[in-house]
């Protein structure tokens, strides 16, 4: 069994893990700077980077006394090379080298998007709430084919694993994350940053059906995203409410605003699931930990006789046991592994290339680019 220290630097959380085997979590160690950025209503990456500096050698020394594991005994230091924040990738990067020179440890590159979907793989992910007679699949017993949905602050992204370290991307958004969306809205209500957590907690004493707001691509067929639009219709929703003189109910607005997006993500999910003939679904990311995704999906698949696999929270968010769990995998594939400094890679995008600029990763609309052509060679490759 290998064993990996990873390292995740990509944006406001230094964190380190230890990993055994690409599933047994022997540690992970989270610094998280949500308190420094509060104040500012989101990151700021020259702050970001500087905290990484200031935690990176504390946060990895605790990751190691928490194993029992001193640095001869790990087979390899993995690191996130991107997508990120460029500052935060190169203090993560930089360190890692040095950490791997120092030891002289193989040093493994690894793909921040790609990792989350290894979330799913991590030994005390649960299944998402699941009704007492629903399906359900532990990380011991997951493996590939399967779909999963990667949904954060920064992406929302639909792909098939269809063998161990090859992702197929099916679907992205074309505007807006789903995090990003969230925290856009909670500023909007007044409900500070973090804005997901925020809007979950609220969400609870709302009602989901007081506010008719649209489920954008919803019945276009196709597996992208876009939630520029339901924001924007939130916002237009208050102007005319505050205008005719009417009491703004935030519950009930951040109770509507969740469920359209849930019903969004659940959908187009359930509906690669059908495209790909897969059975089983893996959800990963930070939005992965919302309450109400988390029940919808448990219902959808014990509906459709669904495997779901959703990582612990604690798993869902940024953490460097995805980083190290995705390290394993990508050793024993024989990928290689790099002696030198690191590149990093901020607009690294799922199956590695680049994100286009000036857009937040759409490839293709859902009828016709090239998502539709993955989606069609992934089917072939099904009957």
């Amino acid at each position: 069994m290998s064993l990996v220290l990873g390292l995740e630097t990509s944006c406001d959380e230094t964190s380190a893990a230890v990993v055994e085997g690409g599933r047994k979590v022997l540690s992970c160690v989270t610094a998280s700077q949500v308190d420094i950025h509060r104040r500012y209503g989101g990151v700021v990456p020259e702050l970001a980077s500087r905290r990484h500096l200031e935690a990176f050698l504390p946060v990895v020394d605790e990751a190691l006394t928490r194993a029992s594991v001193s640095p001869p005994d790990l087979d390899a230091v993995a690191v996130t090379v991107g997508p990120g924040l460029a500052g935060a990738l190169v203090v993560g990067t930089a360190a890692a080298s040095s950490l791997a020179l120092a030891w002289k440890k193989r040093l493994v590159p690894v793909n921040h998007l790609e990792a989350h979907a290894y979330a799913a793989f991590l030994e005390g992910a649960e299944d998402a709430d699941p009704p007492a007679d629903g399906p359900g699949r532990r990380p011991r017993d997951l493996e590939p084919p399967f779909v999963v949905l990667i949904v954060s602050g920064g992406h929302t992204s639909l792909a098939e694993l269809t063998r161990h370290v090859e992702l197929a991307p099916l679907g992205e958004t074309r505007d807006d994350a789903a995090g990003e969306a969230f925290d856009k809205v909670a500023r909007l209500l007044g409900l500070g940053y973090p804005g997901g957590p925020a809007i979950d907690r609220l969400a609870a004493d709302g009602d989901p059906a007081a506010v008719a707001l649209p489920r954008p691509l919803l019945k276009d067929g196709g597996l992208d995203f876009s939630f520029s639009g339901l924001k924007t219709a939130l916002v237009y929703h208050l102007a005319a409410a505050r205008e005719r003189g009417e009491p703004v109910e935030v519950a009930d607005l951040a109770a509507s605003f969740q469920a359209a997006v849930v019903d969004v993500l659940v959908e187009k999910a359930f509906r690669a699931l059908r495209l790909t003939r897969c059975s089983t679904l893996a959800v990963t990311g930070g939005v992965a930990a919302n309450r109400g995704l988390r029940r919808a999906l448990a219902a959808r698949a014990a509906q459709e006789g669904v495997m779901l696999a959703v990582p612990e929270p604690r798993y869902c968010t940024d953490n460097a046991a995805m980083v190290a769990g995705l390290a394993h995998f990508l050793l024993a594939a024989g990928r290689p592994s790099l002696q030198g400094p690191l590149r990093v890679e901020p607009s690294l995008a799922l199956g590695g290339g680049r994100r286009p600029r000036g857009r937040r990763g759409a490839r293709g609309r859902g009828g016709g680019g090239p998502g539709s052509q993955r989606r069609e060679a992934s089917a072939r490759r099904r009957r």
